[in-house]
């Protein structure tokens, strides 16, 4: 049984945990407003806040997530607000709503509730409001008929009036301007509540694994983390099927430095908390940078890190940043045994893994840079936002009097399996810092790869394109 609350209702079912929220809202609880579009997670149309009891303390933390790509189990236990959640009595606009009809910012509507949702997340994020942060909360949303000038004109007009907004208790303020409904108030004790039950052992019931003799588990459920790739690659299979879900369990979030100086990072870790965690930002300062390349908003606070590894794309962002990082995974399986495998160990054909299908991964673990080190990411997709690349690259490199003494290259979309080129990084060890030896480890890694033409390139174009890539990393030690 799931319990979470939608809107002011409060909800118990048991529909299938691996089913989407997107459908659960409009064709079990009828509340039509969420719209379908693409259901990849692309277009936003269907976005809604999802708020979460923050650990030890008695606030929600709210963010904006694609209904399409959301396991419903994933709602147990949070705040789902669709757009009737937010809407005034008797048909008055939210100021959301209202800057959007002001500067013209609706055409045909259908994606309007969208960036609405959207919004209306930032206004209730405790971050100060800035015009670079009101533009990104939209990175999520596409409008095809409007136009986006009119959506910027109206995103900036929201974030001047949230420059009014008291930075401790904005809540009472953003409920007292009708931002939200004076019900938000009541939803910290009403979770709090439900965390209560859980731990009470009325909670979320867990789907029981197949059993064969003697009452062993024959395999383990579906893993199911943030649903951002199984919720595109077989949404009906996964419905379908018992699952486990990984996002919400406490073991498998966080992020920690030991004392030696090692990054450990929990399974169910997002990217959205990669970007966020002054652990990370102290040893990458640079990533935001890199991290904006990844998908959207919405998409990093659902996806999650192992997620990413465990799919196997050739491509995936995530996979070739963490490989030129020299990451460790820990898998786990059934019985509770673990052991260690580096990460470039981990693919050994096109979706194929080094791992028992009863393995899962509980931890990443890398060494963190030096603050001489250079670490670099780069990508080329078709539009910057919300696209998987045509090709990526990660460099990681230690340089020494001139001479670079340890690298590691990734590259991605350039052969069947996320790519260590090994060949070139060791090559590199010990080779000065040069113009020639660039070139050297250019043509090196192009025998390295085998890319094929597809729908985002030509093989040929493909080799460019990483050639260039790995150009920019140099030239990013130039700049440094």
């Amino acid at each position: 049984m799931l319990h979470f609350y939608l809107n002011n209702q409060l909800i118990q079912t048991t529909q299938p945990a691996g089913s989407t929220l997107l459908d659960f809202v409009r064709y079990n609880q009828h509340l039509t407003g969420t719209k379908i579009g693409c259901r990849e997670g692309d277009c936003g149309a269907c976005t809604v806040l999802v708020g979460e009891l923050t650990p030890g303390a008695d606030i929600i933390s709210y963010q904006s997530m694609t209904s399409c790509l959301t396991p419903l189990g994933n709602a147990h236990g949070k705040h789902v607000v669709t757009v009737e959640g937010i809407n005034a009595a008797r048909g008055a606009l939210t100021p959301v709503q209202q800057a959007i009809v002001a500067e013209g910012g609706s055409q045909c509507g259908f994606c309007t509730v969208g960036f609405v949702m959207s919004l209306t997340g930032h206004a209730l994020s405790p971050k100060p409001s800035t015009p670079e942060s009101v533009r990104a909360a939209m990175d999520g949303n596409i409008c095809r008929c409007t136009g986006y000038k009119s959506l910027e004109r109206a995103a900036q007009h929201l974030q001047e009036q949230l420059t009014q907004r008291p930075a401790a208790t904005s809540l009472p303020w953003l409920a007292a301007q009708g931002f939200v409904p004076s019900y938000f108030a009541d939803m910290p004790g009403k979770l709090a509540t439900l965390r209560d039950l859980a731990a009470h052992g009325n909670g979320a019931t867990p789907t029981p694994a197949p059993t064969g003799p003697a009452g062993q588990a024959e395999t383990r459920p579906q893993l199911l983390g943030g649903g951002t790739d199984l919720l595109v690659q077989r949404p009906e299979q996964v419905r379908a099927v018992p699952v486990e879900l990984l996002y919400n369990q406490p073991a498998l979030r966080g992020i920690r430095r030991t004392e030696a100086g090692t990054i450990v990072l929990g399974a169910a870790t997002t990217a959205q908390q990669l970007l966020e965690s002054e652990v990370m930002l102290a040893a990458l300062p640079a990533l935001p940078r890199f991290l904006k390349l990844v998908s959207s908003t919405p998409i990093r606070q659902m996806g999650t890190v192992a997620g990413n590894f465990i799919n196997a794309s050739p491509i995936g962002d995530l996979t070739i940043l963490f490989l030129a990082l020299g990451a460790e995974i820990e898998l786990e399986n059934a019985t509770g045994q673990r052991r260690g495998l580096p990460l470039a160990e981990l693919y050994q054909g096109y979706k194929q893994l080094a791992k028992a299908p009863d393995e899962q991964v509980r931890e990443i673990r890398f060494v963190a840079p030096t603050p001489t080190d250079v670490f670099n990411f780069e990508k080329v997709s078709k539009r910057t936002h919300l696209d998987i690349a045509s090709v990526n690259t990660a460099a990681w490199l230690r340089i020494q009097d001139g001479v670079i003494r340890e690298a590691r290259l990734s590259a991605g979309g350039v052969g069947p399996i996320p790519l260590l080129l090994r060949r070139t990084s060791e090559w590199l060890a010990g080779q000065p810092l040069s113009a020639e030896t660039v070139q050297q480890a250019l043509a090196l890694a192009q025998q390295e790869i085998s890319p094929i033409s597809d729908v985002r390139g030509t093989e040929h174009y493909k080799r460019l394109l990483l050639r260039q890539l790995l150009t920019a990393h140099f030239g990013e030690i130039v700049n440094e």
